[in-house]
């Protein structure tokens, strides 16, 4: 069951692509929105097999990505890197599909 009040891994550094705030400001909503829903667990539109590996990379460290679709009904992707040696996740983009 996803906890959508409890984020469930922390985002590092977040950074967004001109394009990706571009069409998120054309649909009137915020990159928190999308953040947001990333961190608790809410992977979007994607395949259960990818949700399922989303729920393992926040265990394991691993890369996380979800994908969403604005009111205005643009693509955007939420891309958080794999941990670093340490442990920790040193950033999240928000970027287009065909940006990444």
């Amino acid at each position: 069951m996803v906890d959508l009040v409890r984020p469930r891994f922390r985002l590092g550094q977040t950074v967004a692509t001109p394009a990706a705030l571009e069409a998120i400001q054309q649909a009137g909503q915020s990159p928190a929105e999308f953040l947001d829903r990333h961190v608790r667990g809410d992977w979007g539109n994607l395949s259960a097999d990818d949700r399922a590996l989303n729920d393992e990379a926040v265990q394991d460290g691993s890369r996380i990505l979800s994908a969403y679709v604005t009111r205005a009904g643009e693509k955007i992707w939420v891309i958080t890197e794999a941990t670093d040696d340490r442990g920790h996740r040193s950033a999240t983009t928000i970027l287009l599909p065909d940006e990444y």
